[in-house]
């Protein structure tokens, strides 16, 4: 079994390594190596792993779900709102009025296109209200 020893000055590790190039003819023959590394609360010196996946280990192997369909139709529906919003002269002067306004409250987006998907997903929910 490989060990993996970290610098003392990395905390945490998460993530992957390398990916695999789905486009390439050759994705099959590639490997996705992920790592993981926390600093442990015990003595435990198993606190580091580095996992080893090919293709279809990466593919999905459930179906996707109606849920999960009706969110990616809203993301996709929002995103195109929110870019044709952002490049309308029609409401530039009135969102960055309403940006504005809001951007210091507490519960307010910082960013402009935080702001737009907000009004843009609510236009959206409320068009689209769910059975």
């Amino acid at each position: 079994m490989a060990k993996v020893e970290w610098a003392d000055a990395i905390k945490t590790v998460s993530g992957a390594l390398t990916k695999i190039n789905k486009k390439s003819q050759h994705a099959g023959d590639q490997k996705m190596i992920l790592a993981t590394h926390r600093v442990a609360e015990t003595t435990s010196p198993d606190c580091s792993r580095l996992y080893m996946r090919g293709l279809s280990s990466v593919t999905r192997s459930t179906p996707v779900t109606t849920k999960e369909m009706r969110l990616r139709v809203r993301f996709a529906a929002v995103a195109a709102a929110v870019a044709a919003r952002k490049d309308s002269l029609e409401f530039a002067s009135s969102d960055q009025a309403a940006f504005l306004a809001q951007k210091d409250a507490a519960d307010g987006k910082k960013t402009m296109k935080a702001y737009l998907w907000k009004v843009c997903g609510d236009q959206y929910d409320a068009e689209h209200p769910q059975g």
